[in-house]
């Protein structure tokens, strides 16, 4: 099996060869080997004794090759060819005796039958093969060339002698960026229409386009030759303006957000994998950066490696149980006592070195694995709960809110634990309700259903308007760190504060300030009726056992009334 398997592949290598062949050498080879196979036959049946033998039919040969090659014109003049070769040939060669007309006559019209039968069949072939073939290279939807079609021209454009001015191919991947609202509104049809609409449009770039490509449901690859990179920074830049202008897909006119990526071929031995996994790259840095276009650096290509590699840790740290929790507190401006903790997910990896959550929890949301994480840090987070008491605040992400069985899990793990269920917080993001408002309150009713607390996370950086705090069913706003860094010395920072505030107390929503860092701002805050503050002011993140000892020595400074206690109560602690 292995051989034969070998041994396609080689006949399939030698066929790829010889296709790549100039067209006029390969028709020079084909006509000398049809009259070397002519001249063959002829000589064979006159040293056989002449056309009395069955040797003259050997001449089907050349016309059935003629057949394959060049159809049912080739095939006939190949047969009239060899009838007139073996009309010319005696009966018998030893006694001289002609044919008789009909004798050669008959055998004429036999090689033009069959040849003309064995033409028209590998007509047909060619034909039912060249249709499978553009069917295999055509998006059946939208009836754009799709990616095998890349593959083969951009290979061929490749085979091509690279040239003085450094110019090469250049490939460009466009992607819609929108297209699953629009496929929600519209359907799959408008986004075929759409993709035709935006292949159409760009062929106003230029004579260097050389083609446009359907590779995916979103995705168009288009290929320029000959570029350089400022060219292909100018094309790129017109692309997305000519992508800004409003699109007709269904009749419906619409305006689509592009997102592209871009490679150059700079060496002799780029492959068309390497250049179309090149453009892609640059695109999803581009998503990434949000920005409209990047092209293509090596950095991007390290990065993604070590996002992969990363992944691959965590799953395995995981299993290892590498994570823990560390706890941040909460504390009431108005007594200064402790009121909660935020429960903060931290890797410490096989040599004890704590990983950064910014290194890994970014990735890890935009995979599955924010599922199993989530589990780790809910089941943590009720432990501790029922073990030292309070409240305990929690992140969830997009993926999280969606998730039914993870919200049936929460609720599970509270009852388990016995505590009570105004014992957990989950604070979501204002960027998690963006995504899809309807399904984000409807799991954020359940939440609340079970008891459990709800705050935003981060407000004030995400939704411009307030009028959707009306309908969801949350309990505290945390206002993100950004409106307290300039408390001390601007006077509108503290106005934009206070009216944050004010808007949660008229909610009825308690209110907590994040990233305190100074006296100053804590007591503007306290001013200002803020709820509650957590910051390094007070503490860093810290493990458990070294919470509790915090939390013990600062009950006993909160038991004193002398001034150095006071000072003591709000020291800066530096971060991480």
């Amino acid at each position: 099996m292995t051989g034969m398997s070998s041994f396609l592949r080689a006949w399939r290598d030698a066929e790829h060869r010889w296709q790549s062949c100039p067209l006029v050498l390969r028709h020079a080879s084909q006509g000398l080997v049809l009259v070397m196979l002519l001249a063959l036959g002829t000589a064979l049946v006159h040293v056989t004794g002449g056309t009395q033998y069955a040797y003259p039919y050997l001449m089907l040969i050349p016309v059935l090759l003629a057949g394959a090659w060049y159809t049912w014109y080739g095939a006939l003049l190949v047969a009239l060819a060899a009838g007139l070769l073996m009309a010319a040939i005696p009966l018998s060669v030893a006694t001289g005796e002609p044919q008789a007309t009909l004798n050669w006559v008959i055998r004429l019209g036999l090689y033009l039958i069959i040849g003309g039968f064995a033409g028209g069949l590998f007509e047909r072939l060619r034909q039912s093969y060249l249709s499978v073939e553009l069917a295999s290279r055509t998006d059946p939807r939208a009836g754009l060339p799709n990616d095998i079609a890349l593959e083969a021209d951009l290979a061929r454009w490749l085979k091509r002698p690279q040239r003085q001015d450094k110019r090469g191919i250049g490939v460009v991947l466009v992607r819609i960026e929108d297209i699953g609202e629009i496929m929600e509104a519209l359907g799959a049809d408008a986004s075929d229409e759409l993709m035709v609409a935006i292949s159409q449009r760009l062929t106003r770039l230029g004579p260097n386009l050389q083609g446009s490509y359907r590779v995916s449901g979103a995705e168009l690859v288009l290929l320029f030759w000959p570029v350089e990179f400022k060219e292909l920074e100018h094309l790129a830049h017109r692309m997305v303006e000519l992508g800004e202008d409003n699109l007709v897909a269904l009749g419906v006119p619409l305006r689509v957000q592009l997102v592209l990526g871009s490679s150059l071929q700079e060496t002799g031995d780029a492959t068309p994998g390497s250049l179309i996994r090149e453009a892609r790259i640059a695109m999803l840095a581009a998503s990434e950066k949000h920005r409209a276009h990047c092209h293509f650096q090596p950095s991007f290509a390290r990065r993604s490696l070590q996002n992969i590699r990363l992944i691959a840790r965590v799953r395995r740290g995981l299993a290892q149980g590498e994570f823990e929790l560390h706890y941040q507190p909460k504390l009431l401006l108005a007594s200064g006592r402790v009121s909660g903790f935020e429960g903060l997910i931290r890797w410490r990896d096989e040599r004890g070195t704590l990983i950064a959550p910014g290194m890994f929890m970014p990735k890890v949301e935009n995979t599955t694995l924010i599922e199993p994480v989530t589990r780790f840090v809910m089941g943590e987070a009720c432990d501790f709960a029922r073990r030292h008491g309070g409240r305990v605040s929690i992140n969830f992400s997009v993926r999280n809110l969606m998730d039914d069985e993870l919200l049936e899990e929460l609720n599970r793990l509270v009852e388990e634990a016995g505590i009570h269920p105004s014992q957990l917080e989950v604070e979501v993001t204002e960027s998690a309700l963006v995504h899809d408002l309807f399904a984000a309150k409807q799991a954020l009713e359940r939440i609340r259903s079970y008891g459990i607390q709800v705050s935003i996370d981060d407000f004030g950086t995400g939704f411009s308007s307030f009028e959707y705090l009306r309908h969801l069913p949350i309990t505290g706003l945390k206002i993100d760190r950004a409106f307290v860094e300039g408390l001390e010395k601007d006077e509108r920072a503290r106005k934009l504060m206070a009216c944050l505030i004010e808007v949660g107390h008229a909610f009825d929503l308690e209110v907590t300030a994040e990233g305190v860092e100074t006296q100053g701002q804590h007591l503007i805050l306290q001013e200002l009726g803020c709820d509650q503050a957590q910051g390094f002011l007070y503490s860093k993140a810290l493990p458990v056992d070294e919470l509790l000892a915090w939390h013990h020595e600062r009950e006993q400074l909160l038991r004193q009334d002398d001034s150095l206690a006071t000072r003591q109560l709000y020291r800066n602690v530096p971060p991480c």
